[in-house]
């Protein structure tokens, strides 16, 4: 029994171990720090502490220059462009977070059941994902956008659709060789069921993985929600989104070029934090590099 538990048991707590190794890699320790204040960024605009009501708008004050009262400026309604992006970076963030939850859950145990069992089911799901992997993303996530109706829940769950193959296909490889080792036929032998050897054997094992795919997938998905709301498939107006802020700044770039550089700014800032955050996390658990750790 000992022999079957040992890999499972020390699965979590070296996970949970190597992520503290994160702040030892410099892309890891940027990346954490971007994507950190970000999210406070974002909570500040979910918890109403903004210093202006992001859709109120102020003829008065239109068009703006950066000042200390406007960090950001003003849009041509007058609207405080740093309360906009604060809000939009809660609203983008919301939807990444959403649609690679939901791509994680429903792509890792698509993945994990298709390299377990084999057969049948391992050509059913593996089919869909070749046919969803045949679509561009942003054309895939654009047409699906498109058919239903124009909300944050709509648009996370097209964008998630685009992302279940891809954790199908990184967690499938590494299944087919774990249902291969010798504690996971030893588990088989002495009679355990299949959900539980999946659930205390081959997830945790499989965690490392999966933790930096989500990763770079919310980078992908924040970057895709601002490419929708530019082509206006994101959320609806009045509701505030980088992505729809840089679209409108467009014909305001000569004379207001603030109204395009925060939004894309945060943007840009997001993406990188991720990237790099996700960068730091490969690093943590490439078991080339265990011996220098």
């Amino acid at each position: 029994m000992t022999a079957i538990m040992t890999p499972t048991a020390t699965a979590d707590s070296t996970v949970l171990r190597r992520l503290l190794l994160i702040f030892r890699s410099r892309s890891g320790l940027i990346g954490t720090i971007l994507v950190g204040l970000l999210l406070l960024f974002s909570l500040a605009s979910a918890f109403g502490l903004l210093p202006y009501d992001p859709i109120a708008q102020n003829p008065a004050v239109r068009l703006r220059a950066p000042s200390g009262g406007h960090l950001f400026g003003t849009d041509q309604f007058g609207r405080d462009v740093f309360s906009r992006v604060m809000s939009g970076t809660a609203s983008s963030m919301l939807i990444a977070v959403v649609a690679v939850g939901f791509a994680t859950l429903v792509g890792t145990l698509s993945g994990v059941t298709a390299g377990f069992f084999r057969g049948p089911s391992d050509g059913a799901i593996s089919g869909v994902a070749n046919v969803l992997f045949a679509f561009p993303p942003l054309l895939l996530a654009l047409s699906l956008a498109s058919v239903f109706a124009r909300n944050w829940f709509t648009i996370a769950i097209a964008i998630a659709v685009v992302y279940v193959p891809i954790f199908i296909r990184v967690t499938r490889g590494p299944v087919l060789a774990l249902r291969e080792m010798d504690y996971v036929r030893a588990a088989t032998s002495i009679g355990q069921r299949p959900s539980a050897i999946m659930f205390r054997h081959v997830l945790p094992n499989i965690a490392p993985i999966i933790i930096v795919q989500v990763t770079l997938s919310l980078s992908w998905a924040v970057l895709t929600e601002a490419s929708l709301s530019f082509l206006g498939l994101g959320a609806p107006p009045p509701t505030a989104s980088l992505g729809s802020m840089v679209y409108e700044a467009r014909a305001l770039v000569t004379v207001a070029p603030w109204t395009m550089v925060a939004p894309g700014a945060i943007v840009v800032l997001l993406v990188v934090g991720l990237n790099l955050l996700g960068d730091g996390l490969r690093d943590v658990f490439d078991p080339r590099n265990r011996g220098n750790q």
